[in-house]
């Protein structure tokens, strides 16, 4: 983990309120595994004059040999809206690569894995979806969103693997849930971003299969100090009984953390 400025070298709207920003700088090469998440630190202040706090952002995917980071977030307030407000050459305080990410070693090579993503949840499975193809797996993608216009990456996905979109008002791809054409699928481990109703579900589903699931939770210093984003465990015997989402996660085993 280091801190550094790094410049935005492109940002762009892909979706409603959904932005796109490259940024460049060394800490990319320290990015070890998808999942994984950068804090971001807004260039302005809140309305009564005092500080942000950071803002975690998803790390969709790296390219390492332009030392570049590819995020995606959706504009949701006035962090967000400090953030996408940057332009290219701007340079922003980020602090990463943070957590521990997906585990693409749980596939062997020649095996299959399903990606299920909803929203601003899809972003970090492309770049596990990445990861796992250049591993030798095939994967499939169920992604979910509200509506046409929040759809994006859908031709991106689709290079890596079979992908279904989902939309609430089917606008775009199948009306449903990202969830219904798993009982029809066959595969050796499956990996979920999004919303906890959609984790819970997903959960419910998958229960003979490794499932590793991405939690998204409001998070303070990002460095597993201030138990902003703490969990509760559900194993009775572990004697800790809980977990941060910042450092001990954000992916966790299914089973291993309380949805809620």
């Amino acid at each position: 983990m280091i801190q550094e400025k790094m410049q935005i070298t492109a940002i762009r709207g892909i979706a409603d309120q959904i932005i796109e920003m490259k940024l460049k700088g060394t800490l990319s090469n320290q990015v070890t595994e998808p999942g994984q998440f950068v804090h971001i630190k807004p260039s302005g202040t809140a309305q009564n004059g005092t500080a942000l706090l950071r803002r975690p952002i998803s790390i969709c995917y790296t390219n390492k040999e332009k030392q570049e980071l590819t995020l995606i977030f959706r504009r949701a307030g006035i962090g967000t809206e400090q953030i996408a407000a940057n332009q290219p050459g701007d340079k922003l305080d980020v602090l990463g690569p943070l957590g521990h990410g997906f585990p693409v070693e749980a596939v062997a090579p020649g095996g299959s894995a399903v990606l299920i993503g909803g929203g601003v949840g899809v972003p970090p499975l492309y770049g596990l979806s990445q990861a796992l193809t250049a591993r030798g797996v095939t994967v499939t993608h169920l992604l979910g969103f509200r509506s046409a216009k929040d759809v994006f990456y859908e031709e991106a996905f689709a290079a890596l693997g079979t992908t279904y979109i989902f939309t609430e008002d089917g606008s775009r791809g199948r009306q449903g849930l990202v969830t219904e054409p798993l009982g029809e699928l066959s595969f050796d481990a499956a990996y979920a971003c999004g919303p906890l109703p959609m984790l819970r579900a997903v959960q419910q589903l998958i229960v003979d299969k490794p499932l590793f699931l991405s939690l998204e939770e409001r998070m303070g210093c990002g460095i597993g100090a201030c138990l902003a984003c703490v969990v509760h465990t559900i194993n009775p015997e572990d004697k800790k009984g809980y977990r941060r989402v910042c450092c001990d996660g954000p992916v966790f085993r299914a089973g291993e953390v309380e949805l809620c």
